[in-house]
């Protein structure tokens, strides 16, 4: 038994797709294939009806994936005491987060906690959507902090988890203010003018809401740059490179000082709810304490 056979079926119990699941596991789907094959071999029986379309669970497979479920988080939630015990400290707070909101949300916050409780001792783990979820969902984290939008389907199980809605958060269209008024920058642009535009990877959870509140207008804008984090994004534009939908919490001084301008109306900006998961019966007493804090 290989708990990334458990890991690999948790994640294709999820989405009931082996291709999708093999891009969130990070291998080919060949690879992916005989992962759950060898699971199928080590229980005794197929754990996935391959005759449907689209793939389901066999019957084996629904009576086995919560028992895969706990076990990784079992096996991770034990790991993690025995280190900390081995460290010789007290438990970590484990959040996992975007990129986006762990720089420009969850430090202040957590700055604010930490004078309040000391003795909290914190752990955050930013990284992609689909691995901060699975972060969570195999018990890697406490707490997860991620993005939602009305548009943009959720990859993680909400039900099994408590959730807080926190706060609003917006991608606004911005450019450098020189840039855009040396360029007569606008958007949509001008008859016969195409602007720079500086993307997130469309693969990422930003880049989908960008191309979700762009939809059918199909502005004339000239792909210059791309990247999955907002922070190098807000870089290349405070460089003058074009426009980008930025997070609003990342560039309210630079708004508020008149560096970047908005471009476009409001119909142009996406609006977005930062919120917290937990699981509850991973919470000690500080865990439960910050909870309610949020």
């Amino acid at each position: 038994m290989d708990i990334n056979w458990l890991r690999d079926f948790v994640c294709l119990g999820r989405t009931l797709n082996f291709t999708r699941a093999a891009e969130e596991r990070n291998i080919t789907q060949s690879a992916f294939s005989r992962r759950i094959k060898s699971l199928e071999a080590w229980i005794g029986v197929p754990l996935i009806d391959r005759a449907s379309y689209p793939v389901q669970l066999s019957e084996a497979g629904r009576q086995f994936l919560p028992v895969a479920q706990q076990t990784v988080a079992d096996l991770t939630d034990t790991r993690q005491a025995i280190r900390e015990r081995a460290r010789g400290h007290a438990s970590f707070q484990r959040f996992a987060a975007l990129h986006a909101i762990s720089v420009n949300f969850l430090q202040p916050r957590m700055a604010a906690l930490e004078r309040e409780y000391p003795e909290m001792r914190t752990r955050v783990i930013s990284d992609s959507l689909t691995a901060c979820c699975q972060l969570l969902s195999e018990g890697g984290c406490e707490f997860l902090l991620y993005y939602r939008h009305q548009d943009v389907a959720p990859i993680l199980d909400e039900t099994r988890f408590k959730r807080k809605d926190i706060c609003e958060e917006r991608l606004i269209p911005v450019a450098q203010h020189e840039a855009a008024a040396r360029n007569g920058w606008s958007l949509p642009p001008r008859a016969g003018q195409e602007l720079p535009y500086l993307s997130y990877d469309p693969n990422t959870f930003l880049g989908t809401v960008v191309d979700q509140t762009i939809g059918n207008r199909r502005p004339a804008l000239d792909l210059r740059y791309m990247d999955a984090l907002a922070e190098a994004l807000k870089r290349r534009t405070l460089a003058g490179a074009g426009l980008a939908w930025l997070p609003e919490f990342s560039i309210r001084q630079e708004l508020a000082d008149g560096t970047l301008v908005r471009l476009g109306g409001r119909d142009w900006t996406a609006t977005m709810t930062i919120s917290l998961f937990c699981s509850p019966e991973r919470l000690d007493n500080l865990g439960r304490t910050i909870w309610d804090q949020f």
